[in-house]
C-alpha cells in the first residue's frame, strides 16, 4: 500500500475486514542511513549547520519542516514537549503530535546537551528552533546590519595582487553565501560583472576580450572562472619566478650591512627588470639612503684631511723659516768657542 493510499484512508488499515487502531499513516518504514549533523555551538558555522539540518529534515518529510516553522496548532504540550490528554486526541492530532515528536527529537539530537539546557523550558520544536536562531543569528535588526555590512564588502570586493583566481573565487563565494543566507542575493550577471571589475590592472586585456566576445547576461560564473584560470596559467608561464638575492654593501670596520632585494631571473631587452614598481622603489630608496650616509661620512673625512694637510703645510713653512736662523746661531756659537780655545 502506498503512502498516499494510507493517508487517504485516514490512517487505518484493514486485515480480514477488521480495523487496526492507532495506525497513523506510517506503515512505510524508511531506512534512515543518514545521521543528523550536530551543531558545535560555533556561531561561524551556524548558517552551514542550519542549511544541513534543513536538507536532513526535508529528506525525511517536508511536513516536518512545516511543523518546525508553523508549530503544532492547538495541541497542548507540557514543558518537556509531551502531550496533555494524549488519548483524547483525534486521529489528525495524533498524527501531528507524532510528527512533532520526530522533528523535536531530531533537533534535540543535533544540539549539545548544554545548548538544550538553555532552552529546556521550550515545549515545541518551533520555540526551540527560534531560540537557537535568535542566539546565533541575532534579531531581525542584527541580521539587517549584517546584511548591510556584507553588501558593503561585496561592493568593495577586489582581487589581491598576490592571490590566485582560485583563492579570489573562494573569498567571493563565502561572501555571496553570507548574502544569500541573509536574503540579500544577487543575480548571476551581477556576480560576473563584479568579478571582472575586481581583477587587477594586468588582467585588463583579458577583461576586454571577455566583454567583447561574451554576453555577460548569459555567461555563468563557473564558465567565467574557468576561463580566468586558463588565462592565469598563461600569465604564470610568461612571468619569471622571483628569487631573493642578497647584495652586500661596502663595510666599515668590523660591521657590515646587506640589503635583501627581489630580483627577476630574466630582464627585459632594454635592461629593465620585470619587478614590481613598489619593490623597485624600495630598493632604490635603500641605495639612496646608503649613498647619502656614505657621502656625509666622506665629506666629514675630507674636511678633516684638508685641515690636517693645511696644518702640515703651515708647520713645514715655519720650519723652513726658522732653519737658517738656527744654523747661523749654531755656526756663531761654534766660532766663539774656537776663538776662546
Amino acid at each position: 500500500m502506498s503512502r498516499e493510499e494510507s493517508t487517504s484512508r485516514c490512517g487505518t488499515s484493514q486485515s480480514g475486514g477488521t480495523s487496526i487502531p492507532y495506525d497513523y499513516g506510517y506503515g512505510d518504514k524508511k531506512s534512515e542511513s543518514r545521521k543528523v549533523s550536530r551543531f558545535n555551538r560555533d556561531p561561524k558555522v551556524f548558517s552551514w549547520w542550519k542549511t544541513n539540518f534543513y536538507s536532513y529534515v526535508m529528506g525525511l518529510n517536508e511536513e516536518l519542516w512545516d511543523i518546525l516553522e508553523d508549530g503544532v496548532g492547538d495541541l497542548v504540550l507540557d514543558e518537556e514537549g509531551a502531550a496533555i490528554d494524549r488519548k483524547k486526541h483525534t486521529l489528525e492530532q495524533k498524527k501531528l503530535y507524532k510528527k512533532h515528536q520526530k522533528i523535536r527529537g531530531s533537533l534535540v539530537t543535533a544540539i549539545p546537551k548544554a545548548e538544550y539546557m538553555k532552552m529546556s523550558d521550550k515545549s515545541t520544536a518551533k520555540a526551540m528552533f527560534s531560540s537557537l536562531c535568535a542566539n546565533y543569528e541575532g534579531s531581525k535588526k542584527v541580521r539587517e546590519e549584517k546584511a548591510l555590512m556584507l553588501v558593503h564588502q561585496y561592493e568593495l570586493f577586489k582581487m589581491k595582487e598576490d592571490e590566485s583566481i582560485e583563492q579570489m573565487y573562494s573569498r567571493f563565494q563565502t561572501l555571496v553565501s553570507g548574502l544569500q543566507i541573509l536574503k540579500k542575493s544577487y543575480v548571476p550577471s551581477d556576480h560576473v560583472s563584479k568579478i571582472l571589475r575586481s581583477l587587477p590592472a594586468r588582467w585588463i586585456p583579458k577583461v576586454t576580450t571577455i566583454e567583447e566576445a561574451k554576453d555577460l547576461n548569459t555567461l555563468s560564473v563557473e564558465d567565467l572562472v574557468s576561463s580566468l584560470k586558463v588565462h592565469e596559467i598563461g600569465l604564470n608561464e610568461h612571468e619569471p619566478a622571483k628569487k631573493v638575492k642578497s647584495i652586500a654593501l661596502p663595510s666599515r670596520g668590523k660591521s657590515s650591512k646587506a640589503f635583501k632585494v627581489v630580483e627577476s631571473k630574466d630582464e627585459s631587452p632594454d635592461g629593465d627588470s620585470d619587478e614590481d614598481p613598489t619593490e623597485k622603489m624600495a630598493m632604490l630608496s635603500n641605495k639612496l639612503e646608503y649613498l647619502a650616509r656614505k657621502i656625509k661620512r666622506d665629506a666629514s673625512t675630507t674636511r678633516r684631511l684638508d685641515t690636517l694637510l693645511l696644518n702640515a703645510l703651515i708647520f713645514r713653512e715655519r720650519n723652513q723659516r726658522t732653519s737658517p736662523r738656527k744654523l747661523a746661531s749654531t755656526q756663531g756659537n761654534s766660532g766663539s768657542r774656537s776663538r776662546k780655545a
